[in-house]
């Protein structure tokens, strides 16, 4: 709400005539007589009244030279004309509230107008309608309505974002984080791999579905695996031991040759076990073996 104070009611300045000047308008001797000043022009205090004055914006009558005017934004009043449109109230120098429907109001009723208000349509809210009052704000009840899908919140629960009000569901559509997986939203809980959002039952084995969320996984190709179906399906086997290479505990480091893989603890020459990983190794059918002991075979 924006408060205005005037400077004070002007008066049109009228003097008396003493040189020669005849009236505007009506061309009689203005000499010994009153006139008014206006845009350069001497004009009688009668032609004034009839020609020049403005209109009150109040009593609609025009604003006489011996008159006290008051104007705000292009409209006019007598100094009498200038009250509260509501408690009638002198605002001739006080401060008052413009409203845009044009009425004039002072500081008190301008206040509780605003305060009764509605915020939905900006009509008054009768005393004994039905409303909602919030955060010092009034609605008519079917005025309180989502923002989203436009239905009157009336006594469901509602959520606020900046000044807007949602119902929850509504809410939960536009604001909460989208699952990766279903794509629905994630009101609560919820877990984060790679970045993405995730609900708790959607993040699973990609094999036996078992949810993954608080246990051991690995990821194989953008997939998530529980550890007995990527040691089952998934890893590759070693060629010494046959069992799968899983990367988990002891046996981390892995040695691949032509299409097939060790875990390289079991990568030792079968005849004298010098573990061959890092080193020049001779290979004889199923088996590695040391170039020493590949000579004597």
């Amino acid at each position: 709400m924006t408060f205005y104070r005037h400077s004070g009611p002007r008066s049109y300045l009228t003097s008396t005539m003493t040189d020669r000047f005849d009236c505007y308008y009506c061309r009689d001797n203005l000499h010994g007589k009153k006139y008014v000043k206006k845009d350069e022009k001497h004009v009688c205090t009668k032609c004034f009244d009839k020609l020049c004055a403005n209109t009150c914006a109040e009593c609609r009558r025009p604003i006489g030279a011996d008159s006290k005017e008051l104007t705000h934004k292009n409209r006019y009043w007598h100094e009498d004309c200038f009250r509260c449109a509501k408690c009638y109230k002198p605002l001739a120098s006080e401060p008052f509230n413009a409203r845009d429907d044009g009425k004039i109001m002072c500081g008190k009723c301008g206040s509780r107008e605003d305060g009764n208000r509605c915020q939905g349509c900006y009509k008054v809210v009768l005393p004994g309608s039905k409303n909602v009052e919030y955060k010092n704000k009034m609605w008519h009840e079917e005025c309180f309505k989502c923002f989203e899908c436009n239905q009157p919140i009336r006594t469901q629960s509602f959520v606020t974002k900046g000044d807007d009000i949602y119902c929850p569901p509504c809410h939960e559509k536009k604001f909460a984080k989208k699952c990766f997986h279903c794509k629905q939203p994630i009101t609560s809980g919820g877990i984060s791999y790679q970045d993405q959002p995730w609900h708790s039952e959607c993040f699973v084995c990609q094999t036996c579905r078992k949810p993954l969320a608080g246990t051991r996984f690995t990821s194989h190709e953008n997939h998530a695996y529980c550890v007995d179906c990527y040691k089952s399906d998934v890893a590759k086997k070693c060629h010494g031991c046959k069992n799968p290479i899983t990367g988990f505990g002891h046996g981390t480091n892995v040695v691949n040759y032509e299409g097939y893989a060790w875990h390289d603890y079991c990568f030792n020459c079968k005849k004298c076990s010098l573990s061959l990983a890092n080193k020049r190794f001779v290979i004889n059918g199923d088996h590695i073996y040391c170039p020493d002991c590949a000579k004597k075979l």
